[in-house]
């Protein structure tokens, strides 16, 4: 790969030629030196600078996101050729949607890396349409988002159902009652993701499923944060099985009974190549394995 590129993404990351020079292992004026010749092969000037900071002009952010596309189609292509010959091993960027990466990929992780040591997998975590973006941009090797998600440029694979309930805090009044009515949840006060979430999304096709528009909502960027809210009394959510166990267990949160209970939604691997490393072949055999039951693997 080119270093020229190599330098100029490590200083557009850093915002300084010193800091980047040290990941580099190189000097500053070497790393200045590049980014010159850099920029006369690209033809402009790409980085705006003073004494106390570097940073991206336009043209610099075009070359930056080009740039890294570029560095992840090549360290696909390299692990692809070293695929040929060697054991599964290698770099593996694992995008994830917050309730899968945040309950269920840890599991995942642990139980591929006791098997295959020489595997190095790097997590991403984000809401499930900026995962997407970056398996797009080849900057993830794998995504797992939430939802019934769809994009004509990428390979989407439905692998797991998640079943989600409506929790509230045991005080709650809905907590208590049983044939609780969609207008009783209409007047709620609900804790839901933000637009672009899978959460957020099976939260709205569950309010158009019965047929419901909460005027009282309050959006958090953290399944943890919201379920902290819930515990407090501020609201009721829509949450999966998976992010609420451990609260269900120890009585922190309860279930609320309603007709069409538990929503279901899927999870769905999602790439954008149909080349795939040792690494990630084995990396998607066990989360289809940890998603074959009706929990992750305890550990």
């Amino acid at each position: 790969m080119d270093q020229h590129l190599e330098v100029f993404i490590a200083v557009a990351e850093k915002k300084n030629f010193s800091r980047a020079a040290e990941e580099l292992h190189m000097t500053q004026p070497a790393v200045s030196q590049y980014i010159r010749a850099f920029e006369r092969e690209i033809g402009t000037r790409l980085l705006e600078r003073t004494n106390k900071y570097v940073k991206l002009n336009k043209a610099g952010e075009i070359v930056y996101d080009h740039g890294k596309e570029i560095v992840g189609l090549y360290t696909k292509m390299q692990g692809l050729v070293d695929d040929l010959t060697n054991k599964t091993s290698g770099p593996l960027a694992i995008g994830a949607s917050y309730t899968f990466g945040e309950y269920i990929l840890p599991h995942v992780i642990a139980d591929m890396l006791e098997e295959h040591p020489l595997v190095n997998p790097a997590i991403s975590i984000g809401n499930t349409r900026d995962i997407a973006e970056f398996v797009l941009k080849h900057q993830l090797d794998v995504g797992i988002v939430e939802g019934d998600f769809r994009h004509e440029k990428l390979v989407i694979e439905p692998f797991a159902e998640d079943q989600m309930f409506i929790v509230a805090a045991p005080g709650h009044p809905l907590a208590q009652e049983e044939n609780i009515t969609p207008q009783e949840l209409e007047k709620e006060r609900w804790i839901i993701r933000e637009i672009g979430s899978g959460t957020r999304k099976a939260a709205d096709n569950m309010f158009a499923a019965i047929n419901i528009s909460p005027k009282k909502i309050m959006e958090f960027g953290s399944i943890q944060l919201i379920k902290e809210s819930v515990e407090a009394g501020l609201g009721i959510s829509l949450l999966s099985q998976w992010a609420i166990r451990k609260e269900l267990a120890m009585g922190s949160l309860k279930k609320i009974q309603v007709d069409g209970l538990p929503f279901t939604r899927k999870f769905s691997i999602v790439t954008s190549s149909p080349y795939r490393t040792k690494a990630l072949d084995t990396f998607l055999a066990f989360v289809r394995e940890a998603s074959s039951g009706d929990r992750p693997p305890a550990r």
